[in-house]
């Protein structure tokens, strides 16, 4: 059985350090696993209920809806702005927890990992995007983290997926994701 896994990425900067890690992660992916980078996030509009209605729904987030809706899990990519979760993440979540009860990513488990500049590498973000991402129903896998500081340093001459350490620890919370949305549910 072939897991599928999507990764949304906070970032919209070409250059981006967590898009470079999803990036790698879509290389470093088990056999049996396909990870799948989403494209256009910076396409959706801020989430309003007025227009989550039938036959209104702008497409793009008709797209990242059925993105969702066809993975067996998610890993978000976040950094830390600000000292919190990106906005464009945000917004996928609140699309993603809708129509209430009935989300794109009810009981699905979902990793959140990144990296930032600072000396704790988006701590405070990875864990604002845990709660957010929770509420609105994703099942998070709590023990599976990475958060690596220190981003513009350590990423400036080297991609992620040539710095051997991290490559590793990318490919273990796949494995560990991958594991998870295989494990049976309980009835």
């Amino acid at each position: 059985m072939s897991v599928r896994i999507l990764a949304l990425v906070g970032s919209l900067r070409a250059g981006s350090h967590n898009r470079q890690l999803a990036e790698a992660t879509v290389k470093l992916a088990p056999e049996g696993t396909d990870v799948e980078l989403f494209e256009g996030l910076a396409d959706i509009p801020f989430y309003n209920e007025d227009i989550d209605v039938e036959g209104s729904v702008p497409a793009a987030a008709v797209k990242l809806r059925e993105a969702a809706q066809a993975a067996d899990a998610l890993i978000l990519f976040t950094p830390e702005y600000n000292g919190t979760i990106p906005a464009v993440l945000k917004n996928a979540i609140d699309w993603l927890s809708r129509p209430y009860g009935a989300g794109a990513i009810g009981g699905k488990p979902v990793a959140v990992v990144g990296t930032a500049f600072g000396q704790y590498g988006g701590v405070w973000a990875h864990d604002e995007t845990r709660k957010s991402v929770g509420v609105a129903g994703g099942k998070v896998i709590e023990d599976i983290k990475l958060s690596i500081p220190g981003s513009v340093t350590r990423f400036a001459e080297t991609h992620p997926a040539d710095d051997a350490e991290v490559a590793a620890q990318l490919s273990e919370v796949i494995t560990r994701l991958q594991g998870t949305a295989t494990e049976p549910t309980a009835a």
